[in-house]
């Protein structure tokens, strides 16, 4: 495991805070930034639940901030995000197909978005240490 992955399992057990799917992918990520938690999570807070309207997953969104956070914003690095999270969900990206095709499957929603929380820092961990970053 990665301290970023076990810090964002940390903050999505957290019963006491509330952190959407973009913020928990970002947070884990900000100190090493140099970017305050709280910041962090102030700055994801409208992009959960897909920017609040179950558009592209907030754990997607969160993804592209960590990238921008480090200076990664080369369209093949976007797309190498985009793609393997199409791979692994049926092609989707948007909020609501995603809690759509999970709930056909039987999946709750919490289990479901922590997944996506954990895919995703893994992603972009592996992005930032392909680039030499992390």
């Amino acid at each position: 495991m990665s301290e970023y992955l076990d810090k964002a399992k940390e903050i999505r057990a957290d019963g006491t805070r509330h952190y959407n799917c973009a913020q928990g992918v970002l947070v884990p990520f900000a100190a090493k930034a140099g970017l305050d938690e709280e910041t962090a999570y102030r700055l994801a807070a409208n992009f959960g639940s897909g920017m609040k309207m179950g558009s592209v997953c907030g754990a997607v969104t969160g993804g592209l901030m960590v990238l921008g956070l480090f200076g990664v914003e080369g369209a093949s690095d976007v797309s190498d995000l985009y793609r393997a999270v199409k791979e692994n969900h049926d092609g989707c990206l948007d909020c609501r197909d995603l809690l759509r095709l999970n709930a056909e499957r039987g999946g709750e929603k919490k289990p479901h978005c922590d997944g996506m929380v954990f895919e995703v820092v893994e992603l972009a961990e592996e992005i930032l240490k392909s680039k030499g970053i992390l």
